[in-house]
């Protein structure tokens, strides 16, 4: 997979920006939503790094809090490994990007032990958790979403809502005021979903490419994009919302015949509680 990179400050190193649109399995950003409301989703995060060229701390990815002091995101989002954790940050309590930032450092990155770089995204295991220097301050505005129990099985077709700052639609960037859009998504069955990557990739032979720890989700011009890698997808479950996946990767935004792929957060909830506490308010 192409990435653009930009050089950070305190390693001379790189972080992956927009992927190259024609390079296959792409990582994905918001196409067919509309802005969101004040207070509707208090977990949404931004992730920041700092751009030597423009002299900002700039989005690249998005994530939710989990715990007043925990972020989950996309393993491919903190990639290289090699990474300190000085080369990003956090933005929490935002609907306008770059509004009033008040970025807080984040103190630990922790990737799956599962996930490949090599293989990125697609090779499944694409979490990671992010430990933050401090607990961030809650409010209506900032708050954790609820995690699943590993038990939930959440139906084909059942309508769920992702949320970024990413793309609008292939190659085109969200505009100025860069409002944080949703859009509500269907949930595609994983054996579905596999049929029609695999005629994508003319694969016929028996390793799945929709893994028992990916969820897919979207229909035609209703999808995430680039740029919103790492955010949640959630869906209302006993009256509450709760976060089911990590906006991972996909072909193209918004295709009719390819839904967006998604890390599934039930298959990591152990791996997730032995760092997250449990956080009652969510």
């Amino acid at each position: 997979m192409l990435w653009l990179l930009l050089v950070l400050p305190c390693l001379g190193a790189s972080v992956p920006r927009t992927p190259d649109p024609g390079s296959g399995r792409e990582l994905v950003d918001i196409v067919g939503g509309c802005d969101v409301m004040a207070r509707r989703y208090p977990w949404q995060v931004s992730l920041r790094f700092y751009s030597m060229k423009s002299g900002l701390w700039e989005h690249f990815c998005g994530g939710s809090l989990v715990h007043p002091q925990w972020v989950l995101t996309a393993a491919h989002c903190v990639e290289p490994e090699e990474l300190e954790v000085c080369a990003f940050r956090v933005q929490v309590g935002q609907l306008k990007l770059y509004d009033h930032d008040q970025l807080t450092k984040v103190a630990q990155i922790i990737r799956h032990p599962q996930y490949n770089d090599s293989l990125s995204a697609a090779g499944g295991a694409d979490v990671a958790l992010l430990e933050l220097e401090a607990p961030v301050m809650l409010s209506e505005h900032v708050y954790p979403v609820s995690l699943p129990p590993a038990s939930l099985r959440v139906r084909s077709g059942k309508i769920c809502w992702v949320t970024g700052w990413g793309d609008i639609v292939d190659r085109t960037p969200l505009p100025p005021p860069f409002k944080l859009q949703e859009v509500a998504v269907p949930i595609v069955g994983n054996e579905e979903c596999n049929q029609q990557y695999k005629s994508y990739f003319n694969d016929s032979d028996s390793e799945e490419i929709i893994k028992e720890d990916m969820l897919c989700a979207g229909r035609e011009d209703r999808d995430s994009c680039q740029g919103d890698s790492g955010g949640p997808l959630v869906c209302r479950w006993n009256c509450s919302w709760v976060q089911v996946g990590v906006v991972s990767w996909g072909i193209l935004c918004g295709h009719r015949d390819f839904p967006g792929v998604y890390a599934r957060v039930t298959s990591y909830m152990s791996w997730i509680r032995e760092y997250v506490p449990r956080f009652p308010g969510s």
